[in-house]
């Protein structure tokens, strides 16, 4: 008798979502991926058919949110279904080269993949890691079966141009990829599909698309012969080229007949960084890197044929670490009780058994004076040079109406929910760390550079302008600029003239890179 309530109770959660095995789960990650650019969320000039077709099949969210603005945080909150602050991981790395010795997921953090490999799965990783470089923290070594990837937060989309930053086959570095790096990543998927398609499978698809560098193959850039901007066409390729690869893998589904057996899910790690790569957020303000919606907000949709909703638009808020927790219980295993997860199982709520909302309550740190609370429709950020400011995103997606002075009791609320989540949290491991600040190995310099703030950035390059506008024209000629060579990759639009915006957007994309 008690083997036969055992048998029961291990065959509850499959009975529940209509499988009658273990779903096999795909978790497809996008970087940087603005709000706005996808087709399903408004985006005009750039097609997304295949990742838009997930939406169509299942459900799309209006509320869905990263766990952090940045990647490497955002991809731990991912993978450990915990608000990252617990194990103190609230900052990037900087290049891996630069970065701290205690950067990386704890070992005593189980990830998803290390739960799923126990419970039988076959666990893939293809793409992106960057949440630990060092032996023991890498991807091969907590739970993957099956890994192509790169450790770091960004690298070049032309394999043999980026000897700093390798790609890995099952812990060994490639030598001979010729692919770009987005179609090799659905290359490999389509094989890990392949040959684990009679077993329940985990393929964590991590893309470095739509991050910079801007690089796209003559292949996808000719799609878009209309865009005139050179650095829009490009990103149109590079995303382009992702749709294509998330249509590969949807295509892999249909061809063994997994379709209804998979439960897909798609978001981003993060906002666009508008500036550097011509990424989208509208109508949200702010950008990665800032906790405005722009910096939190992102394409986030799920699909399950048979056991969820076709086409429906989910308007409660949901976060990336709900992907985790929604995964562990639709594959029957029991969620932990030691480390409680922060993200909470989404299909109930999604199929209407649970009519309640997910979460009442979402928070993001940054730092003591950058965060962030939602309390249902009201949210608090803070940002450097902006103070605390009070929003009803209800009435105000775009955070354009600072209702901090009009509803100081509401303020209260809010700042008195953040300082009491914040409390539970452990302070930052690490700094992120680069040349500015750091030797090669880690080691903090004593005298570090001094970090300039991008307001203080722009003071200085609006000052240097005007030295060189002679006669307060708003715009420089080649004649007024001693750097002939410099001016020309200033003048994007070839017209022999250089606005203040133009010479901004210059620098930005060197920031990130390019």
């Amino acid at each position: 008798m008690r083997s036969i309530i055992t048998l029961v109770l291990i065959a509850l959660p499959f009975a529940m979502y209509g499988g009658q095995k273990k779903p096999n789960i795909i978790v497809i990650l996008a970087d940087d991926l603005g709000y706005a650019d996808l087709s399903c969320q408004g985006c005009e000039d750039i097609p997304t058919p295949h990742i838009d077709s997930i939406a169509e099949s299942g459900i799309r969210f209006t509320n869905g949110y990263a766990n952090h603005p940045v990647c490497s945080p955002s991809r731990a909150g991912l993978l450990t279904g915990r608000y990252q602050h617990r194990f103190g991981f609230e900052n990037n790395s900087g290049p891996e080269r630069f970065a701290p010795a205690n950067f990386g997921v704890p070992r005593s953090e189980k990830l998803m993949s290390e739960r799923l490999k126990v419970a039988g799965y076959a666990t893939g990783m293809m793409g992106k890691w960057h949440i630990g470089f060092k032996e023991g923290l890498r991807p091969w070594e907590r739970g993957f079966d099956t890994t192509y990837v790169f450790l770091s937060g960004a690298r070049s989309f032309w394999p043999p141009k980026d000897q700093r930053n390798p790609t890995y086959l099952n812990g060994k570095v490639i030598e001979d990829e010729t692919e770009y790096l987005t179609d090799a990543f659905a290359r490999e998927s389509e094989k890990f599909i392949d040959t684990n398609k009679n077993k329940p499978f985990f393929l964590y698809l991590s893309f470095n698309a739509v991050h910079a560098p801007l690089e796209a193959s003559d292949k996808y850039q000719q799609r878009f012969p209309d865009i005139e901007d050179p650095d829009r066409k490009t990103y149109a390729g590079m995303l382009s080229a992702m749709d294509d690869a998330v249509g590969r893998v949807l295509d892999r589904l249909k061809k063994h007949d997994l379709v209804e057996d998979t439960l897909v899910f798609f978001y981003s790690d993060n906002g666009g960084p508008t500036a550097q790569t011509t990424s989208r957020n509208d109508p949200l303000r702010g950008y990665k890197g800032t906790r405005w919606e722009g910096g939190i907000r992102v394409p986030f949709m799920v699909q399950w044929p048979g056991t969820l909703p076709k086409g429906k638009v989910y308007e409660e808020m949901v976060m990336g670490f709900d992907v985790n927790a929604t995964s562990l219980v639709a594959a029957g295993i029991k969620l932990p009780t030691d480390k409680p997860l922060d993200g909470v199982d989404l299909l109930p709520y999604l199929t209407g058994k649970n009519k309640g909302k997910p979460h009442s309550k979402l928070f993001w740190r940054s730092g003591e004076d950058r965060y962030a609370a939602r309390v249902g429709d009201w949210k608090i950020v803070s940002e450097r040079g902006y103070g605390v400011e009070l929003f009803n995103l209800k009435e105000d997606i775009a955070e354009s109406n600072n209702l901090a002075m009009a509803n100081p009791e509401k303020l209260e609320m809010l700042q008195k929910a953040y300082k009491e989540w914040s409390g539970q949290m452990m302070k930052p491991q690490w700094i992120r760390q680069d040349s500015t600040n750091a030797e090669i190995g880690g080691k903090l310099k004593e005298n570090p550079q001094p970090t300039r703030t991008s307001e203080q950035r722009q003071q200085i390059l609006r000052q240097r302008f005007k030295e060189f506008d002679k006669d307060n024209s708003g715009k420089l000629t080649i004649d007024e600029f001693e750097n002939k060579e410099l001016f020309k990759q200033f003048d994007r639009n070839n017209n022999g003239f250089v606005t203040f915006k133009e010479v901004s957007e210059y620098y930005a994309r060197r920031r990130a890179g390019r």
